[in-house]
């Protein structure tokens, strides 16, 4: 439970500098910039846990979830020009805040006793919901409609930590190679400039 709870805090954590950084070439207020930040930190978890009747909400009942977020805002503020500077730099902690929520998404679900197809799905919703109300927030295309791969990055993660689990691979093991591999797919995907294929 402590590898899945510092998991938690991490994947929190990088979520809210991905939303804070989403605005850096726009003219907000550091208010602004920090609410982005805030939202796309809980969004998508949150939006899970109202759907599976999971509450409080985690943020809530866990105040340590708030200074991951604040502390993500805080780390951005302080060092805006620098990371705004590196051109990959939203790209990677985006990547890093799916793979993070994705799998820790599917463990939450089936620890509510919910089916394992459930528990996929709400991995993946973990994952890409913050980003869409960042990227509605801030007036963009949401990535999950994009041709990118990015959701079906997601689900793969899911089905692939579900198989794991089925076939009884220690659980924190497991938690580790299933987000390694929704980031590497997400990795390889906009590298090589893979895409599925597109309604015609």
């Amino acid at each position: 439970m402590e590898l899945q709870y510092a998991l938690e805090l991490a994947g929190t954590f990088v979520f809210a500098i991905s939303g804070t950084l989403a605005i850096k070439d726009r003219e907000h207020d550091l208010f602004g910039a920090g609410f982005t930040g805030f939202i796309t930190a809980i969004g998508g978890g949150s939006l899970r846990d109202i759907l599976l009747g999971a509450y409080p909400l985690v943020w809530v009942g866990n105040v340590n979830f708030l200074y991951a977020i604040f502390g993500g805002i805080l780390i951005t503020f302080m060092f805006f020009r620098f990371l705004a500077g590196l051109r990959k730099t939203f790209f990677l902690f985006d990547t890093l805040g799916i793979g993070f929520f994705t799998i820790l998404g599917v463990e939450k679900s089936l620890s509510l006793g919910f089916r394992p197809e459930v528990a996929a799905i709400m991995g993946m919703f973990s994952a890409v919901m913050g980003g869409v109300i960042r990227d509605t927030l801030t007036n963009e295309i949401p990535i999950l409609f994009r041709k990118e791969i990015y959701a079906s990055a997601c689900l793969a993660g899911a089905v692939i930590y579900l198989l794991l689990n089925y076939f009884g691979l220690e659980r924190d093991i497991n938690l580790l190679v299933s987000i390694s591999i929704v980031i590497s797919i997400r990795i390889v995907a906009v590298k090589y400039k893979l895409s599925l294929p597109t309604l015609k």
